[in-house]
């Protein structure tokens, strides 16, 4: 018997959790998806996550994080050194990358910063006040009709 681990699945999306979404972005994604750079997902609040990013060998010039379409794309590219080096082992790449995480309604990024070798983007999930639920009084029927009657008197 099979086991299905939903995990994956979740490696893309941030803040919401619509299951049909993240199912037809999986059967239409590539099927071998890129690990380069090695990433995290946190919650950090109750409408906060934090993304970070390990981005070795590149400076906060280098780095672009765009919002465009409910996606966030981080992007590097590293300038060309005109410096000719010669390497005896290679093991920080520094291979220019672009990586997009599809962000839910309502979800905004608040802010980034790069420090030690990690590219940090907050995220904040904003709810407009017209979707927050809301209580509303149950009158009964005597005090409208009370209501009724003072106003029409």
């Amino acid at each position: 018997m099979r086991s299905f681990d939903p995990t994956p699945l979740f490696r893309a999306s941030v803040g919401f959790d619509r299951i049909a979404d993240l199912m037809d972005r999986a059967l239409a994604a590539d099927p071998v998806q890129p690990s380069y750079p090695p990433y995290n997902i946190e919650k950090t609040d109750e409408n906060a996550y934090r993304i970070t990013v390990a981005v070795a060998g590149f400076t906060a010039d280098e780095l672009a994080v765009e919002v465009k379409d409910n996606q966030l794309v981080i992007s590097a590219r590293k300038a060309e050194d005109d410096k000719e080096r010669t390497y005896l082992h290679r093991g920080i790449a520094t291979r220019a990358f672009e990586r997009r995480f599809h962000l839910a309604d309502h979800v905004r990024v608040n802010g980034a910063t790069h420090s030690d070798g990690l590219l940090h983007v907050d995220l904040v999930r904003e709810i407009p006040e017209a979707l927050k639920p809301r209580r509303i009084e149950i009158v009964s029927a005597r005090r409208t009709d009370r209501a009724l009657e003072a106003a029409a008197a």
